[in-house]
């Protein structure tokens, strides 16, 4: 549960509302790592990482992430910097006095935003990625292999390659949508799109617990009885989704990993 601040350091609050005391302020995506943990020490298989822009311009993140070793296609914002071309970086030489440098120098050299790659890229294509209730959903796509450039001004080295996946709709003036994939180089242009635009699910979940099952129908200000709550709701939806995957037949192939 994401409590703010102001919650956390508010002693009075806290006990009215029953908050453990061992509970502490924490950011989104670091609730989100915990999650991540958590699963993975159920002993399912790793997946790819999905997440909107509240997580994926967290730098924070996805270096947490991939310092797990797990691969992630997460949304960006358009003033995001990245290199489109490796950098020119160098270590100044040590000269005999104090201790040697060890930041980069980047020289006169600076990152573009991903929208304006993308605005200057060429090789946009259209792609449809699933079958919506009025028919295919498509659009088109860009996917170049770029580095991202957060730390450079503290002369941090580059970071490794990743895909930068970007959404131009026809009737948009420019790029609506950008996501980060750190995939393998070898990964076409739908299979990347696909795999980014997974989250649906998600969403589509998130919106039947609220409208059907009534998770957003608690009204109380209690740690334990808002997790009671909660847990019930995923209960309810997690059997109803089991009911209704059963009579189908390969329920279990992840579309994700079939995507071509």
């Amino acid at each position: 549960m994401y409590l703010p601040e102001s919650w956390t350091t508010d002693p009075a609050r806290r006990a009215e509302a029953g908050i453990p005391d061992e509970v502490e302020f924490k950011k989104k995506w670091q609730l989100a790592l915990e999650m991540i943990d958590e699963v993975r020490e159920w002993g399912l298989a790793d997946r790819i990482v999905v997440a909107d822009a509240g997580y994926g311009d967290a730098t924070e993140f996805r270096d947490a992430v991939e310092s797990r070793q797990l691969s992630y296609a997460v949304g960006i914002s358009s003033q995001v910097g990245v290199w489109a071309k490796p950098p020119k970086i160098y270590i100044p030489e040590y000269g005999g006095r104090g201790q040697p440098a060890t930041r980069y120098q980047y020289g006169k050299q600076r990152p573009s935003s991903v929208r304006d790659v993308a605005l200057h890229a060429k090789g946009w294509k259209k792609i449809r990625w699933r079958e919506g209730s009025k028919g295919w959903l498509e659009s088109r796509f860009l996917a170049v292999r770029v580095q991202p450039s957060h730390g450079f001004v503290d002369g941090e080295a580059p970071h490794k390659e990743v895909w930068l996946l970007a959404q131009w709709p026809e009737e948009e003036k420019e790029p609506s949508k950008y996501f980060f994939c750190d995939l393998p180089p070898t990964h076409t242009l739908r299979r990347l799109v696909r795999i980014a635009k997974s989250r649906w699910k998600i969403e589509q979940d998130y919106l039947q617990l609220k409208d059907e099952l009534g998770l957003d129908h608690y009204e109380g200000r209690n740690w334990a009885g808002w997790h009671h709550h909660v847990s019930m709701v995923m209960v309810a939806h997690a059997f109803l989704t089991l009911e209704s995957l059963r009579t189908k037949k390969n329920f279990w192939v992840d579309p994700a990993t079939d995507a071509t």
